[in-house]
């Protein structure tokens, strides 16, 4: 009896174990973790400045290139990277006075866009890349069109993101700064230290989010210590006065859409009050094939909707990019 009850027992356990096995996900069943992607911090030397980037992924795969935005830096697309660079070489600098490059005085250095797009350049000549798609975001739409004028054979694809290449997108958040564009005075220079400081930091993160519990506070900490060191503050007033230079730019911007017509996909913040959404839809006038998504989100929209964002950029990357 002792044994028949024993075998009883033994086949029950045998059967549990079976039926839990089968009833958890394959990698719990059999003890397997997805390794995650690591991603490399590094610094290299361009023109005297320390320039820092982030750079993960195979380095034989396709180039992804990530310019970031005002007033952040190559941290705005800490999640993202991780997403791509299963199938990508992502990389994402930050630029002379964003992040953890160098900040040189402004009298040694003139911080204009086409001395960012110069310092990209030299950096991607420094990593030996040849082509690359293009995520442009905020600033970055102007640095990343400006390199595609220097190079326009090397854009595979463009990801635009709140990035502005037509007059139809500078609204009335452009208004102030439209106004030191075309006095250049020290008022009208004063009258915009208000987009430096905390509150505004914190309004572009929060500002027509459809949850602002998704947003962490995280952001306008980092972006705003950053800000808050000595002689940022002018770095990014220079900055706001030479974006002036991106508007002349505008056609040659759009004459590269139509010429070269890279696949593009571009994945908007409709509720933007800096860069709105009627930036967006211009570009359709250029790259009649683009494709677009119009997300219920605002500036950093990546902060809000990277679940819908990372799995339309994979996508686009997988049919227009990857290695076949």
């Amino acid at each position: 009896m002792r044994s028949l009850i024993m075998c009883l027992m033994l086949a029950t356990a045998s059967m549990t174990a079976a039926t839990m096995a089968s009833a958890l996900p394959a990698h719990a069943a059999t003890g397997v973790r997805e390794t995650p992607v690591p991603i490399n911090y590094r610094t290299a030397k361009i023109e005297d400045l320390d320039i820092f980037y982030r750079e993960a992924g195979p380095a034989d795969a396709p180039v992804v290139l990530l310019l970031h935005g005002f007033p952040t830096s190559s941290h705005m697309f800490r999640n993202l990277i991780p997403l791509l660079a299963d199938r990508y070489h992502v990389i994402a600098p930050d630029y002379p006075g964003y992040g953890q490059s160098a900040s040189p005085d402004r009298s040694k250095f003139a911080y204009t866009f086409a001395g960012v797009a110069d310092i990209v350049d030299q950096l991607l000549d420094h990593l030996a890349v040849k082509s690359y798609a293009m995520y442009v975001m905020d600033y970055g739409a102007p640095v990343g069109y400006r390199l595609a004028l220097k190079h326009p054979e090397r854009v595979s694809a463009l990801i635009i993101q709140n990035g502005n290449a037509y007059d139809e997108g500078l609204k009335e958040f452009w208004d102030p700064i439209k106004t030191y564009w075309s006095d250049g005075s020290e008022k009208s220079r004063e009258a915009l230290s208000g987009l430096v400081t905390l509150e505004t930091t914190k309004f572009q993160y929060t500002d027509g989010m459809e949850d602002v519990s998704r947003i962490s506070p995280d952001n306008w900490v980092h972006d705003q210590a950053l800000l808050d060191r000595p002689g940022n503050k002018d770095i990014q007033l220079d900055m706001l006065y030479d974006y002036r230079t991106n508007v002349p730019l505008y056609p040659a911007f759009q004459s590269f859409f139509r010429e070269r017509k890279p696949p593009s996909l571009i994945v908007w913040g409709k509720n933007d009050y800096i860069f709105p959404e009627a930036g967006a839809h211009p570009y359709l006038t250029d790259l009649p094939d683009a494709e677009i998504h119009i997300l219920n989100s605002g500036h950093f929209l990546l902060e809000e909707k990277l679940d819908v964002a990372a799995p339309l950029i994979n996508d686009f990357l997988d049919r227009n990019v990857a290695k076949k």
